[in-house]
């Protein structure tokens, strides 16, 4: 389910597992219509695994971004012990961002 929040006067969404667990966070946006169409991106790009940036932080850990067709990020995961975890987290995004409800979080 992607759930989209205001925080102050800005907007921002997450997608979470069947676990509740965050797989992806996004950017702020200015308004709830930036953070929809942020939603909307992740579901039209998850299937091209072209889209997703897998990187390796200075400490060793490894997360990915998930980028449109114009390089822009879209959403970021968080921080996995493993590069399996890490493809896991891809795996989920791919299999949960399609179909996903979105709910509103005030």
């Amino acid at each position: 389910m992607f759930e989209i929040k205001k925080s102050g006067d800005k907007y921002h969404f997450v997608l979470k597992a069947a676990n509740g667990q965050v797989i992806l966070s996004s950017q702020m946006y200015a308004s709830k219509s930036g953070a929809t169409n942020g939603v909307e991106s992740v579901k039209k790009n998850c299937g091209d695994d072209n889209c997703f940036e897998r990187k390796t932080a200075k400490n060793g850990k490894f997360h990915f971004n998930i980028k449109s067709t114009n390089g822009q990020i879209i959403g970021s995961s968080q921080m996995y012990a493993s590069e399996s975890g890490m493809n896991n987290g891809i795996e989920s995004v791919k299999k949960n961002a399609p179909g996903a409800k979105v709910k509103d979080v005030e």
